[in-house]
């Protein structure tokens, strides 16, 4: 959903196009100068593999990313929707304990001494509905299976004292095929999530 796949294609959204250039360049607008940087990928989950595709798994090589970008203001972890593909039996508890994990390794990565460790803003995706197109099989049920994720990702989030976003309160997952993001609903969420990320940044002091 973060990669923007263009939906029932194999093609990408521009930056200024997907959400998290939306956010950039809002709160420029804003004055801030802020530089977003994106670790998004097509098909990750938080915790698991991708039995035909290698390399999904969310929580490998975090520790590490975060070393190579930091020092960082913000980390924003926004995944689930994979979770729920069909070759997987999880529900919206798995898909949390999963966020959970993500979060103790942004907060335990080797970062440099003296580095601050960012706060972390979880945002629960839009529920996929009635997945069509050529995705349909890999995502189908998964309109069932992700019912309840929003409360979970609150919850854990809440528990472990991360800022937390519902995206489905500003847009609903794609029209075209029920899975990924349309441009107006990238523009939709990066403006909403902008408007979020403002106050977490002017109060914090790097």
């Amino acid at each position: 959903m973060s990669w923007a796949i263009v939906p029932m294609t194999r093609e990408r959204f521009r930056f200024e196009s997907r959400w998290p250039g939306v956010m950039q360049n809002t709160l420029h607008s804003a004055g801030l100068e802020v530089h977003v940087i994106e670790d998004c990928l097509n098909g990750r989950r938080t915790v698991w593999e991708d039995p035909f595709k290698a390399g999904r798994n969310g929580l490998t090589g975090l520790a590490q990313r975060m070393e190579v970008n930091s020092p960082l203001a913000l980390v924003i972890i926004m995944l689930g929707t994979n979770d729920f593909q069909s070759m997987h039996p999880h529900n919206p508890w798995h898909s949390a304990q999963g966020v959970g994990a993500l979060v103790k390794a942004v907060r335990e990565a080797p970062i440099e001494p003296g580095m601050p460790v960012p706060p972390i803003l979880v945002i629960a995706p839009p529920p996929t509905q009635n997945p069509r197109g050529p995705l349909a099989a890999k995502f189908k049920d998964a309109e069932s299976k992700c019912v309840g994720l929003a409360d979970a990702f609150r919850e854990v989030a809440a528990a472990l004292g991360c800022h937390f976003f519902d995206a489905a309160t500003v847009t609903s997952s794609s029209r075209v095929d029920g899975i990924h993001l349309d441009e107006d609903q990238h523009l939709a969420l990066g403006r909403a999530i902008a408007r979020i990320v403002r106050p977490i940044l002017e109060n914090k002091t790097l």
